[in-house]
């Protein structure tokens, strides 16, 4: 039966589960949707990079002009570029309220930052993008705590491992960015040398 839910067909075409519901359906057929999805075909270069880019994006879940300006930032760091790069994404504030366990995905994250549930600083923070500083503190707003989701999400209901570079308090819906993460440490599946392939052909 083909199923119909986008980001399941986004999870399978990219060849990872997007959110937990699309777990199941990804193990169930973990090949591409569409008739051809089973056969495997020669790639070219550009696509295997092209669907490495779409991979990262999917997973911050960020436009593509989003990204590319992301990626001529990291360019003009010096260093790795594909690792300042993930840095800097991961720095992202719904990025960061998802890993902190505040979320169950990271469209939810996004959401509630956007609704105006979310403080950086005791400051409320309404873009999903903005960037935070080592020593910063993510909290829920006050009014926002009674919500199922946070309740959730207080009892350790959303907590997956919480990265290193987070330190984070469930009960107190509170985390603070310790430091800047290291690549081995943020957990997304990427390959970001073929993202910088893409970029700089």
């Amino acid at each position: 039966m083909n199923n119909p839910r986008p980001k399941v067909r986004l999870s399978r075409a990219l060849g990872i589960p997007l959110t937990p519901k699309s777990v199941k359906y990804f193990e169930a057929r973990p090949y591409p949707p569409g008739v051809h999805g089973r056969a495997r075909k020669q790639e070219s270069d550009y696509k295997v990079r092209l669907r490495e880019k779409q991979r990262l994006r999917a997973q911050y879940n960020i436009r593509e002009a989003q990204l590319r300006n992301a990626f001529d930032k990291a360019a003009r760091t010096g260093g790795k570029t594909g690792e300042a790069l993930l840095v800097d994404l991961e720095r992202r504030l719904d990025a960061l309220v998802l890993r902190a366990g505040f979320a169950r995905t990271i469209y939810q994250a996004r959401q509630f930052v956007v609704h105006r549930h979310v403080l950086v600083n005791g400051s409320r923070v309404d873009r999903p993008s903005y960037r935070l500083r080592p020593g910063d503190v993510i909290t829920v707003a006050e009014r926002s705590r009674a919500m199922v989701p946070f309740q959730v999400a207080a009892a350790g209901g959303h907590a997956a491992e919480v990265p290193p570079y987070l330190e984070v308090r469930h009960d107190a819906l509170a985390a603070r960015l310790a430091r800047l993460p290291e690549r081995a440490e943020i957990p997304i599946v990427c390959d970001e040398q073929l993202v910088v392939e893409h970029y700089s052909r």
